[in-house]
C-alpha cells in the first residue's frame, strides 16, 4: 500500500476488513506490525521494499497462500479507484516472487489481464520520498 508514495483511507479500511473477515491474522497484532513497517519505510526507504520481496520470495507458501497474496495485492491497488504505474511495477515484482504459473495466476483472476502486462519503462527502481504516518486500525473484531 505504500509503494506508491501515498497509504489511502481506502488501502487502510480494505486491511481492516481483511482482518476483521479471517482467522489467520488473530495471533498476529496487525496494528503493531504494520506500524513496524512504516518506520522501517521511513527510515530505510525502497531497501525496505527490496527486503520484503526477497523474503517474500524465500517464503515457503502454498498455492492458497501465493493466490491470496496475489488477491490482496489487487485488492490494495484497486482499493482508492487509482490505479498508479507505481503500484503496478510493484505487484509484478510481488508476483515474480511467487512460484505460481501465469495459467494458475491468470484462470484464478481472468479479469486483470492488464496487471501481467510487460512493463513500458525498464527502470525497476522504485520513487518512496514519503514519510508515511502511524497507522491506526481501530480494529473491533467483535463486530
Amino acid at each position: 500500500m505504500a509503494c506508491d508514495g501515498d497509504i489511502a483511507k481506502e488501502e487502510i479500511q480494505l486491511i481492516k476488513d481483511y482482518v476483521k473477515k479471517t482467522s489467520f491474522f488473530d495471533h498476529i497484532d496487525v496494528e503493531r506490525l504494520l506500524n513496524e513497517y512504516i518506520a522501517s519505510i521511513n527510515s530505510t526507504g525502497i531497501s525496505f521494499l527490496n527486503t520484503f520481496l526477497k523474503e517474500l520470495k524465500n517464503a515457503d507458501l502454498t498455492v492458497d497462500q501465493e493466490l491470496d497474496v496475489i488477491g490482496i495485492a489487487i485488492n490494495m491497488i484497486e482499493a482508492d479507484n487509482e490505479i498508479r504505474y507505481q503500484e503496478i511495477k510493484f505487484f509484478k515484482r510481488l508476483r515474480a516472487c511467487l512460484k505460481l504459473s501465469d495459467e494458475v495466476v491468470e484462470k484464478e483472476f481472468p479479469d486483470k489481464e492488464d496487471f501481467f502486462l510487460p512493463d513500458i519503462e525498464p527502470n525497476d527502481d522504485f520513487i518512496l520520498d514519503t514519510a508515511f504516518a502511524t497507522i491506526n486500525l481501530e480494529l473491533d473484531k467483535e463486530k
